[in-house]
């Protein structure tokens, strides 16, 4: 079976070699000296000779189709014999004759465009068209047809066999594909998803293999019909023509490739430096970021945000660059594809254009980062995620919230978590007491209470302040320090607990919120609940 195949492809090489055009020959022919004339053609032959000048109203091109009717007329004539030719020699010009009649007129302008004397190149033009008619006739002879039939019979089987062993071939590695089953083949996973179990894989690959039989089973066809076409005389141009549609196409793709090599060296050398850039730059935003490297006003939370803004403009300096040498660049559909996009972008993302301004500000403003308490608006949490875009907070509810940067530059953010650490976060709670009560002991009341709430820090020691003299009681603020922002509602909860404890075990009422109520005797009034043994 391999020697079949190997001389089935030979002779399919010999024929689509042998039935190349000529401008897809590996060497070309040298173009003439002489100036430009009407082609005299004798299919499927190339190219006869030229004729140049007039003769009467008879331009170089009508003249050369006129030729090419008497030539085909004496082909079809059934005595016809090439060796009957003759030439005659007149003062004006020369006649190449068959009996008496006339094919074609030899004159100075053919004589002057190839340099040489009338008489000769009337000769030379006699030598082209005995041989070439001579062969022409000796193709469309019987034992010449015959042979050629033969031919094409043999290309038909041996087609057909290569048909028969390409499907056989196929057929084998499928039964071979079948029986993979279990074996070397193993599920493609991305994370925890199967992307591709094994039974898809193996159909998958299956259905390539079909494809590939079935482009290569009409490849075969495709190649094989010029070299039957090329076997006979009357078909041959067509032979031509499927040929070109293949490597014509295959010839201009080779072409714009090789064309376009410097276009793509230049590519390579700027997406080189472009590349190499942006990892010098990230390797110094890394060594900001880590504190190793010390810039005076750089702060190290701005160096990835910069280091990523950096990128962005050297990426789209790199595309701008390198857009004139994309293939098409050039071209009125690529180009307004382009503007369309662009319009779309422009017109479409304003919002996003203004959170992404928003989000650059409000890096560089660091008014919080990822891990701090703050108060966005009414929203109170913890920063998880902070973006060119948007701030993420998750609420003490285990809410997550997203606000758009452009909300935040434009409304007022507390950060609860900044100085709490070097400082201390101040907790403030604030109740009002009657006039009956003296101020030193609702001081040391507060205090206790302050004292006594975990997470409250002794120094910076709490203290009280006396906001307001109101017209029934007087309003009194404690304030405590804590280093834990993020136990901020906690803490509240504790410290108001332990007001409470220290108001009533000493007896005094606390009249928050403007506590009202009509009293008739002082055993009567009193709203301070009683105590337990243990309080």
């Amino acid at each position: 079976m391999r020697p079949f195949f190997t001389c089935l492809f030979l002779l399919l090489t010999w024929g689509a070699v042998a039935q190349t055009p000529d401008s897809l020959a590996p060497a070309a022919r040298p173009a003439p000296a002489a100036p430009a004339g009407a082609a005299v053609v004798l299919p499927p032959a190339d190219t006869l000779f030229r004729v140049y000048g007039r003769v009467g109203s008879f331009g170089p091109r009508e003249r050369a189709e006129a030729i090419q009717r008497r030539l085909q007329a004496l082909l079809d004539a059934p005595l016809f014999r090439p060796d009957s030719l003759y030439v005659v020699d007149a003062e004006q010009d020369s006649e190449i004759m068959y009996a008496d009649a006339h094919v074609l007129s030899v004159g100075q302008a053919e004589a002057q465009a190839l340099g040489q004397p009338r008489q000769a190149v009337a000769r030379q033009y006699l030598g082209l068209l005995r041989r070439h008619l001579t062969a022409a006739q000796q193709a469309s002879s019987l034992p010449a047809l015959l042979k050629r039939g033969a031919l094409a019979v043999l290309t038909l089987v041996m087609l057909a066999g290569l048909i028969f062993g390409l499907n056989r071939f196929f057929r084998a590695i499928n039964q071979h594909i079948l029986r993979w089953r279990g074996s070397p083949l193993r599920p493609w996973r991305i994370n925890n998803y199967e992307l591709l179990t094994q039974q898809r894989q193996l159909e998958v690959l299956r259905t390539l293999l079909k494809v590939l039989r079935l482009v290569l089973v009409a490849l075969t066809v495709y190649l094989a019909l010029p070299l039957l076409f090329s076997l006979f005389p009357w078909t041959e141009g067509f032979s031509r023509q499927l040929l070109g549609y293949v490597l014509g196409p295959v010839q201009r793709v080779v072409l714009a490739i090789v064309h376009y090599i410097p276009n793509l060296l230049t590519i390579v050398v700027i997406y080189f430096f472009t590349t190499n850039a942006v990892r010098l730059l990230r390797f110094l935003a890394t060594e900001v970021a880590e504190g190793k490297l010390v810039i005076d006003g750089f702060y190290a939370d701005w160096a990835l945000p910069t280091f990523n803004l950096v990128r962005f403009a050297l990426y789209v300096f790199m595309f701008i660059v390198i857009f004139p040498y994309l293939p098409g660049s050039d071209s009125p559909v690529f180009q307004g594809v382009s503007v369309l996009l662009g319009f779309i972008i422009s017109f479409g993302s304003t919002s996003a254009i203004g959170n992404l301004v928003a989000g650059i500000v409000i890096t560089y403003m660091r008014p919080y980062k990822v891990g701090d308490r703050v108060r966005i608006g009414e929203v109170v949490g913890d920063v998880l995620e902070k973006t060119l875009l948007v701030t993420r907070l998750r609420t003490i509810k285990n809410e997550d919230i997203t606000i758009p940067n452009s909300n935040i530059l434009t409304g007022h953010t507390v950060n609860y978590s900044a100085a709490a650490a070097r400082e201390g976060l101040v907790l403030h709670s604030t109740i009002t007491i009657g006039y009956d009560v003296p101020w030193p002991q609702v001081h040391e009341l507060l205090l206790a209470a302050a004292r006594a709430t975990a997470g409250v820090e002794a120094s910076p020691a709490p203290f009280v302040l006396q906001t307001s003299l109101d017209d029934f009681y007087v309003s009194y603020q404690i304030n405590a320090y804590t280093r834990q922002p993020h136990r901020q509602a906690a803490l509240y909860s504790e410290l108001h607990q332990h007001i409470q404890t220290e108001f009533a075990r000493a007896g005094v009422e606390i009249m928050s919120p403007h506590y009202r109520a009509t009293r008739t005797g002082a055993e009567a009034a009193s709203t301070v609940p009683p105590m337990s043994a243990e309080g």
